[in-house]
């Protein structure tokens, strides 16, 4: 039998080590980045001189952020310690990637009622989820429908981003829509059944343990694609759920009706939900805790856009005893009049 190739190796360890699709989508790149930017040779004729090459090229000549530069080192090292299980030696000596505070982009109240107003059905469902939870778009896309616990009020974010789990708050809004949107679930996944479907995924070796659970009304998506999808892995047509982008388009397009000039995304929602609650005068480690966030300096940055505290500051323009104004008395009024100075003179031609 021939021995696997790279690419499939470094899918086979993501996939023992549990690392979620995304993580794994990602290192596949940049570790296809990395050979080709040596020419196609093998990472095991390569050393610590060609990985620096590549970081520093990657900052240097590509001007990638910190964050993406940490990405493909975070993929090269995971490539060479768990892959091909080799120590390249130090490295760590490369250009850096210019490191800038940047602040998220968050939606007034007033721009998020906008939103809302231009989505529909199960995409204004789901916006409204990442804004009144807090959630990723991964985490909301992922929900399934025994974690949604209505007696209690909150909804369990299975695997979010760094494998954990957290329980975040249901709100009461957004009950009656999800039953609804469950109890359509309910009818998809009867009809699935009975034409001799009806599975969902199941995470990690639970399909072997439990072999029954993936027909199971409880394990299934929340938000369920519109067609079933054919499974190699399993030789099994089955219902995954809804695609990301369909939210994404979907978000995307209600910006532009709704005029907002920001730069929004399904992300934004979170930012939002972090920063109005801060607002709300909610304190830090709890906006910590339903964001998922392991330091508390990650949620820090919310306290930089927070508007209560701007309110508390006044501009030395507005301590004037009578401000001057930069209106003429008549457009204060709003009387229009014909300019004084002519077009020629305004240029710098004097009139003759």
């Amino acid at each position: 039998m021939a021995a696997p190739k790279l690419l499939d190796r470094v899918r086979a360890t993501c996939r023992i080590r549990h690392l979620s699709l995304n993580t794994e989508e990602a290192y596949i790149h940049w570790i296809r980045r990395f050979v080709l930017f040596h020419d196609r040779q093998h990472p095991d004729v390569l050393g610590e001189t060609e990985i620096r090459g590549f970081l520093s090229h990657l900052a240097s000549r590509e001007n990638v952020s910190p964050s993406t530069q940490n990405q493909a080192l975070n993929a090269i090292v995971f490539l060479y310690t768990r892959v091909l299980r080799k120590q390249v030696g130090d490295f760590g000596q490369f250009d850096r990637a210019q490191r800038t505070q940047r602040l998220p982009v968050v939606l007034t109240r007033q721009e998020v009622s906008a939103l809302f107003a231009h989505l529909h059905g199960t995409s204004l469902l789901m916006a409204q989820i990442l804004y009144g939870c807090g959630l990723r778009l991964h985490e909301c896309v992922r929900l399934r429908v025994k974690d949604v616990d209505f007696q209690h009020g909150h909804i369990v974010v299975r695997e979010g981003k760094g494998a954990k789990d957290r329980v975040v708050i249901l709100p009461v809004t957004l009950e009656r829509p999800l039953r609804l949107q469950i109890k359509t679930v309910r009818i998809v996944h009867g009809g699935d059944l009975a034409r001799g479907y009806g599975e969902a995924s199941l995470p990690h070796a639970l399909e072997r343990k439990y072999p029954n659970a993936a027909r199971e009304f409880a394990w299934q998506y929340v938000f369920p694609a519109s067609r079933l999808a054919f499974v190699p892995s399993t030789d099994k047509l089955r219902r995954h759920h809804i695609d990301e982008s369909v939210l994404q388009r979907a978000v995307k397009q209600a910006v532009r009706a709704s005029a907002i000039l920001k730069p929004a995304s399904c992300h934004t929602l979170r930012h939002s939900f972090a920063t109005h609650m801060l607002e709300n005068g909610y304190d830090l480690r709890i906006v910590q805790q339903l964001l998922g966030h392991s330091d508390v300096r990650t949620t820090m940055v919310y306290t930089h856009v927070v508007k209560s505290r701007l309110r508390l500051v006044t501009s030395p323009l507005d301590l004037f005893p009578s401000p001057p104004s930069l209106l003429e008395p008549h457009e204060q009024e709003g009387e229009a009049r014909e300019p004084v100075v002519s077009f020629q003179t305004a240029l710098g031609n004097p009139v003759r």
